[in-house]
């Protein structure tokens, strides 16, 4: 990562303000450093021929602790003003990559690792603490004071100022050469940690089905042998930066001596005055004092600058068509109440899969009509839902809704009018209430309640410690798959939207429970659009359309049930 890399600037605003503010304080603390050296140079020097008055030495001692005070003041406050800007710049991110992520759609979601995005946008992030609080301001106190220093002291003494400027790329040069290997190191580092992350997750989540296979003591080992991996990367990565500290103080303190030691006889042979001395040797130390101190923040802000490096791809991974629309060209959202749906020769593949998941198909799908999706697993049935919700586009083919292209309409108010049952329904932290009332957060109580009679859910939940106000627990933990699948089904009837797509939405119930949904699809829901996934067809629901497929393409349409119309595909 470069020093200040523009794409960070890019993706957050605040970031520009901080490095203005930076640029800023360090002219500043520039100015009262040499402000500074040479008080103390003249105070010194004073004092020592007794040439001034008590009150004129009292006096500039006086403006000389103002500047030390002063200076102190702006290092604190640019310190501070840092860190407020490194909390609105993480803020900015963390929207920013939970966002993106949002508009990539469960499609791309599902290929990732959770666990890692979770560890890169908490931890991973606030490693850009030091980043922005100490690495970025002394970074440019490394340009502006050595520079002033050299300046100064060659007006001053020139042979110094000589030997000043020939040492000083040393130290830069060092801290390169170091800056490499632990820059490497710090990498390795966060890799292993956000592998830890997201593997220790997916076996907290998967303990009972480890546990019931034998394999917890296995995993145990796993992880035991990836922290152990983990630790000895950090401590590779310390002992770089130890090794960073000794290179570059003893490279500081020679450069020092060498200052000192040609100083020091010049002024001994009076071939140099004490006041000019004085000033050289208080301001040498200055000079290398923010190169060393930069190279330290380089390793403190490593992390963040790691964890800044793994997202930036996600940030960078370019949205779907849905998500790239611009109002300016978005098409009127077809009301799905009266529009018909049309697709026509349209398929779908997933990125780094040869065989489509959705081989080419027409449909027509009419308001009002019940459309039955069954086939095996893997047959294309969770696609042809995916490719309604518009979490993935068509590979080919067209989707029209009411003669609009659906490529053209944005996707947010699309999904508006659609209700989506999940085969593996997720709930949120919060109560029971809250998950029914999720796609539909104005929902009165009585909304929510006559929506889990319908699931069938309203027996369970009143029977619950605290009614219809139970914390379910984080992904409904405390419910069986059962009364989750029931709770998936009241929040889609509690949405009241026009167009209702269940996948598998009785493959968790009871016989009884299953045949009460399948009797509630061909009453009370009857009005509405419902395309329902299963691998089964009961044949009592009054389908206008039972479409069966079979890897993708649809079925010898003579397997269909006498009277149901065929399904015409494009080849």
């Amino acid at each position: 990562m470069k020093a200040v890399d523009p794409r960070l600037l890019r993706h957050a605003r605040a970031a520009r303000a901080c490095l203005i503010g930076t640029v800023l304080l360090g002219l500043a603390v520039t100015g009262l450093i040499l402000a500074q050296a040479v008080l103390l140079a003249h105070a010194l020097a004073a004092a020592a021929r007794g040439t001034e008055a008590a009150a004129a030495l009292a006096g500039t001692l006086a403006v000389l602790l103002g500047v030390a005070a002063a200076r102190a003041a702006a290092t604190y406050g640019g310190e501070a003003a840092a860190l407020r800007a490194a909390a609105r710049v993480k803020s900015q991110l963390r929207r920013k990559l939970v966002g993106h992520c949002l508009r990539l759609g469960p499609a791309w979601l599902g290929g990732q690792q959770p666990g890692q995005i979770a560890a890169q946008a908490t931890r991973g992030l606030d490693g850009l603490d030091p980043y922005f609080a100490r690495y970025l301001p002394q970074l440019v106190l490394s340009v502006l004071v050595p520079v002033a220093v050299v300046v100064t002291v060659t007006v001053t003494d020139w042979i110094s100022g000589l030997v000043i400027a020939v040492t000083l790329p040393l130290i830069p040069l060092f801290a390169a050469l170091v800056g490499m290997r632990a820059l490497a190191a710090t990498h390795r580092q966060w890799r292993l940690l956000a592998q830890l992350a997201g593997h220790f997750l997916d076996v907290v989540q998967g303990l009972p089905t480890l546990k019931a296979f034998g394999r917890a003591t296995f995993q145990e080992k796993v992880i035991a042998e990836v922290t152990d991996e983990h630790r000895s990367a950090a401590m590779a990565t310390l002992r770089v930066a130890f090794l960073s500290a000794l290179v570059l103080e003893l490279s500081a303190a020679l450069a020092t001596a060498i200052v000192a030691v040609e100083t020091g006889l010049r002024l001994l042979y009076g071939h140099m005055p004490y006041q000019a001395a004085l000033l050289v040797l208080l301001l040498t130390p200055e000079a290398y004092l923010p190169l060393r101190a930069v190279a330290a923040q380089y390793h403190a802000s490593a992390e963040g600058r790691a964890a800044w490096m793994s997202i930036l791809p996600i940030l960078d991974t370019p949205l779907p068509a849905a998500g790239l629309i611009q109002p300016a060209s978005a098409a009127a959202v077809p009301d799905l109440r009266s529009a018909t749906i049309s697709l026509t020769g349209v398929s779908a593949t997933y990125p780094g899969r040869d065989r489509p998941a959705l081989a080419p198909l027409s449909l027509t799908i009419r308001p009002g009509e019940l459309i039955v999706l069954t086939g095996a697993s893997g047959a294309g049935k969770t696609t042809l839902l995916r490719l309604l919700l518009r979490f993935i586009e068509p590979a080919s083919g067209t989707a029209l809704a009411g003669g609009t292209d659906l490529a053209a309409v944005p996707a947010g108010p699309w999904r508006a009018q659609i209700a989506w049952v999940p085969q593996h329904p997720r709930l949120l932290a919060g109560s029971v209430a809250g998950n029914i009332a999720l796609g539909s957060p104005g929902a009165s109580r009585e909304a929510v309640e006559d929506a889990a009679r319908l699931a069938g859910a309203a027996a369970f939940i009143e029977a619950l410690p605290r009614g219809y106000d139970t914390p379910v627990g984080e992904r409904g933990a405390r419910l069986s798959s059962g009364q989750r699948q029931q709770l998936a089904l009241a929040r889609a009837f509690a949405r009241n939207a026009p167009l209702l797509l269940l996948d598998e939405p009785t493959a968790h119930l009871a016989p009884a429970a299953a045949a009460a949904i399948d009797g509630l699809i061909s009453g009370p829901l009857a009005g509405r659009t419902i395309i329902l996934a299963t691998h089964r067809y009961p044949g009592t629901l009054g389908a206008a359309q039972v479409i069966e497929l079979d890897g993708g393409s649809p079925a010898d349409p003579a397997s269909q049930p006498a009277g149901i119309p065929t399904l015409t595909a494009a080849r």
